[in-house]
């Protein structure tokens, strides 16, 4: 029996990736950097058996067979790099909602992918974890490193992984996280990315991701937080406005999210400075710095459409807990 639990962290994309060079790599069109989320995790035991004759998959307490499967392919990749035939027995469970664009599976996989590769004792790099982690969910390949990140796009699936290019002590950044629904996104990001091509903005786009990479970097090394939430914020409806033109359109926002996004924009009116992103969903992440987050979290919390909020700080890459869940 080799058994081991991982506790990993979300992100959040501060620059995103938006279409796949191949699908069955996960290899992105570009490069992305992101930010991971101490306060919003995955916690993920598994345990490898030789008394079980399939693996045996619970998240949040429920078997699901369509994540199951997912499961279960990213434990293949891993059981043919250790040379073991093992069918496991794996719970995971989740601190925040999932499959509402949260990127509950960067964590989800990343935790999966770390704690069966140490229960199989086999001493991978951060770099192989990421590789191997990207194959189940491409969130994920950013989610085994700590404090920002960059995932390098690459041209193969050995030059495709991300990488910490700040730690998490670098900069004093919150996130508050505005839930305005925590039921499952209507159209998943695999669906999305598969039709991303199909707006006719989306070259220019790609012809100018490389300048915000390189802006986004200079804006986190300099500790500029206005240059720096200013462009999280242009990035976000720049990457939304792919997703309203393509065909057919994918129309993620609520309501509720439209009244995020302009109350944030008055706080900055009143002084308190924060800004908003959204990943491929309808909740809301609003950036901010360290004396602003009680002004932001009661302004958000005080929305007719808000639900609840959610607070995280820079986190860092998954560490292995003794806390089995089973």
């Amino acid at each position: 029996m080799k058994k081991s639990t991982y506790r990993a962290s979300t992100d959040v994309a501060l620059i995103k990736y938006w279409g796949k060079r191949d699908e069955k790599l996960r290899l992105p069109e570009n490069n992305s950097i992101s930010m991971i989320l101490d306060g919003l995790e995955t916690v993920t035991t598994v345990e490898f058996r030789n008394d079980l004759a399939q693996d045996r998959v619970r998240i949040a307490g429920e078997a699901r067979a369509v994540e199951a499967q997912r499961v279960t392919r990213q434990l293949d990749r891993i059981r043919e790099i250790a040379g073991v035939a093992w069918y496991a027995q794996v719970e995971s469970v989740n601190s925040f909602p999932k499959g509402t664009g949260l990127s509950s599976s960067g964590s989800g996989f990343a935790a999966l992918t770390c704690a069966a590769a140490d229960a199989l004792d086999l001493n991978l790099t951060e770099r192989e974890l990421s590789i191997l982690a990207r194959q189940a969910s491409g969130t994920a390949c950013r989610c085994v490193c700590g404090g920002f990140v960059e995932w390098h796009a690459g041209d193969s699936s050995g030059t495709s992984y991300a990488e910490t290019i700040f730690p998490a002590d670098h900069w004093a950044i919150h996130d508050v996280v505005a839930v305005v629904d925590e039921g499952m996104k209507r159209v998943s990001s695999t669906e999305g990315h598969q039709t991303a091509q199909s707006s006719p903005f989306y070259t220019t786009r790609q012809a100018h991701i490389g300048d915000k990479i390189a802006t986004m970097k200079r804006a986190i090394a300099a500790r500029d937080f206005t240059s720096f939430g200013e462009l999280v914020e242009a990035e976000a409806l720049e990457f939304h406005t792919i997703l309203l033109t393509s065909q057919p359109p994918l129309i993620a926002w609520y309501p509720g999210t439209v009244e995020v996004m302009l109350a944030v924009q008055q706080m900055r009116q009143d002084n308190i400075e924060a800004y908003f992103t959204i990943n491929t969903g309808f909740n809301v992440h609003v950036l901010t710095l360290p004396h602003y987050v009680a002004a932001v979290a009661e302004r958000l919390q005080k929305l007719s459409l808000v639900q609840k909020t959610l607070q995280a700080s820079i986190g860092g890459k998954p560490q292995k807990t003794d806390a089995h869940l089973f």
